[in-house]
């Protein structure tokens, strides 16, 4: 479909239930008005003649498991109404050039794989990182143009750089494999990108989730996860997901959170295993003072959490999928003082004067009445980034004003959850 005529479509409201599907009924209309303007800096760029696809991608939310993916553990999760999208067109050579808007872009020869230090943290090696991916797995690849915008805030805790892997791969899985790459598969290419070319040791779990789509409770025990879809809907219960973002910089803790993972698997070498799942808490607290002379309190403690918090994923999935909300809320609140008490991933470490986390989970915990009404935790990786919240309703405008008043404006982000994964929207 040529520009004009995708922009005429769009306007003439061919694609309003798209929209609505993704968005929401109520946003569609400035989502309209946000592809078109994407559509209209793509002919800006590359001119108006191409043949364009557009795609989305999604946000993600972790709902339950506060770091137990990297130890092969469960995790809920759930892509968000959060997303990146893309304008694209097929070309004939092997040259990705991806114009993202607010970087510099990038013009890549898909058929040179090198990994360059410098590149590491660009999205040049999350190019290079998918076409190595790709030819590895036995998929095709080639080039194209892309100009690609987001409105997955950065450092929010909802994954913007697993969405914009996702999306570049889902381009080259339509462009040259007729969609044929699985979601799974979509989510594998893009963590390897990010691990092996982008310089991010991460798990599986925020692409996984981008690429499923929905709630889905991810089991990582195996080589090849376990992926259930959780059919449940937040608003229908009457609650906002809000995720609220403290602004703090820590992009020094790097060693923090990867010693969380470390000192789970210092546990589990104990025992002779490699990762914790293959330890019960049976057999870690028949033997704990043994444990704690080898491995010191802070291992045994985040070990103590990752037991208590994996087998809490099952019980939050059971309470979803027979309709107790309450039940679920009362799992997120316990993983929150799991994560704060035992984890240890709220404080900030030597940063005396900068805990916002701490004091958002205070204010929550103030404004839902202390449970009485919804739930709160930390979020995703911890240390003062962002807590994830189940707001009634009702509260949701005195909720919002309140974090903003106390982090800035904009730093509650009111989500929901986006019953797929990456699209082609036309």
């Amino acid at each position: 479909m040529r520009s004009r005529e995708a922009m005429e479509a769009i306007r003439s409201g061919a694609y309003d239930k798209t929209f609505a599907a993704l968005y929401g009924a109520a946003a569609a209309a400035p989502q309209k008005e946000r592809y078109i303007r994407l559509i209209e800096t793509y002919e800006k760029t590359f001119g108006k003649d191409d043949d364009i696809a557009v795609f989305s991608a999604p946000g993600r939310t972790e709902i339950g498991g506060n770091h137990t993916d990297h130890n092969r553990g469960r995790v809920l999760a759930g892509s968000v109404d959060l997303d990146v999208i893309a304008v694209a067109s097929k070309t004939t050579d092997q040259i990705a050039r991806v114009y993202s808007e607010g970087f510099a872009p990038d013009d890549v020869d898909l058929d040179d794989q090198t990994v360059y230090p410098a590149e590491q943290g660009h999205s040049a090696a999350l190019l290079r990182g998918i076409a190595r991916a790709l030819d590895e797995r036995g998929y095709r690849r080639g080039g194209y143009r892309a100009v690609t915008v987001s409105n997955v805030p950065r450092g929010s805790g909802v994954s913007s750089s697993a969405a914009f892997e996702v999306l570049l791969t889902t381009i080259q899985n339509a462009f040259y494999n007729e969609n044929a790459i699985p979601p799974m598969e979509v989510a594998k290419i893009s963590q390897f990108a990010e691990r092996d070319y982008f310089g991010k040791p991460c798990g599986l779990m925020d692409q996984a989730a981008c690429a499923v789509g929905g709630i889905c409770l991810f089991d990582f025990g195996t080589e090849e996860p376990g992926v259930e879809q959780i059919p449940f809907d937040f608003s229908a219960a009457g609650y906002k997901l809000c995720l609220v973002s403290v602004g703090g910089d820590h992009s020094d803790l790097t060693d923090a959170y990867a010693a969380i993972p470390a000192r789970m698997k210092q546990v589990a070498g104990f025992f002779g295993k490699s990762f914790l799942n293959e330890v019960s808490l049976e057999e870690l607290t028949s033997r704990l003072t043994e444990v704690r002379a080898a491995c010191g309190d802070d291992a045994v403690l985040a070990a103590l959490h990752f037991l208590r918090e994996t087998e809490r994923v099952t019980v939050e999935r059971s309470a979803l999928l027979r309709g107790d909300f309450d039940g679920f809320l009362k799992q997120v609140i316990a993983s929150g003082h799991s994560s704060f008490e035992y984890l240890q991933n709220v404080l900030v470490p030597f940063e005396n004067a900068c805990q916002g986390a701490a004091i958002a989970l205070f204010y929550a915990s103030a404004l839902l009445e202390d449970g009485a009404r919804g739930a709160w935790r930390i979020h995703g990786g911890g240390f003062g980034g962002t807590t994830q919240n189940y707001v009634p309703d009702a509260l949701v405008p005195a909720f919002r004003a309140a974090m903003d008043g106390i982090f800035g404006e904009g730093a509650c982000h009111v989500l929901s959850i986006r019953p797929v994964g990456p699209v082609q929207v036309l």
